[in-house]
């Protein structure tokens, strides 16, 4: 004899309540997107700016302490935005657990591995 129960699908989850946890990846993901709305302008037209001044100008834009702390905000921003949206891809579309975890886990690391290095290049010119 099966047990077979005459529950409805919607019934087996009623009260279950939510993982708890959508929410929260949503709004971080959408302040990482306000906060490079601002950072991404001003990063593009400074550089600009600061290439024109050619080499010297360049290095001399990113030695400014101020420059330098948006420059790595930016960076920081940009890739954590980054790591949010492809940890959201790889969630909907692998269905492999062991698949899933590994891609999570190397995202997490190509990020933080872009932004130290990035923040080295910074602090090196920074310090010249």
């Amino acid at each position: 004899m099966s047990k077979e129960s005459i529950r409805t699908p919607l019934g087996k989850v009623r009260g279950l309540g939510s993982a708890k946890h959508g929410a929260g990846h949503f709004i971080t993901q959408r302040v990482s997107a306000i906060a490079l709305l601002f950072l991404v302008p001003w990063f593009l037209i400074s550089l600009i700016a600061a290439v024109r001044g050619g080499y010297d100008g360049a290095l001399a834009w990113v030695a400014d302490p101020i420059n330098a702390v948006l420059i790595l905000l930016a960076v920081g921003a940009a890739l954590y935005h980054m790591r949010l949206g492809m940890q959201v891809v790889v969630e909907d579309y692998i269905a492999k657990n062991s698949t899933k975890t590994f891609l999570l886990i190397v995202n997490t690391f190509i990020c933080v591995v872009l932004f130290v290095a990035a923040a080295y290049a910074v602090l090196k010119v920074a310090a010249i």
